[in-house]
């Protein structure tokens, strides 16, 4: 059963669990995003990533751009590689 909220927790589990009296695992089966909507989001940040970082943006200002560290657009425009060579 998918979340009927679709957003992200600013809290984990574990607090929420405490806070509402019931195990981690109920906080996460309720509150889980689909895993298939889970993974197209994830691909379309690699794939905008990675076409900021074609059309010649630094990382920085893609980190910039994209609200997220420098760190993490490495991984995006790294694992965007990863899966062209995968499935070209």
């Amino acid at each position: 059963m998918p979340a009927e909220i679709q957003q992200r927790r600013k809290t984990t589990a574990k607090e929420l669990a405490k806070r509402l009296g019931c195990s981690e695992r109920t906080v996460r089966r309720i509150a889980a995003e689909p895993r298939t909507e889970f993974l197209a989001r994830a691909a379309e940040r690699r794939a905008r990533a990675l076409a900021l970082r074609e059309s010649g943006m630094t990382y920085k200002q893609i980190a910039a751009e994209m609200g997220e560290s420098v760190g993490s657009v490495g991984r995006l425009i790294h694992s965007a590689r990863h899966h062209a060579k995968e499935n070209p």
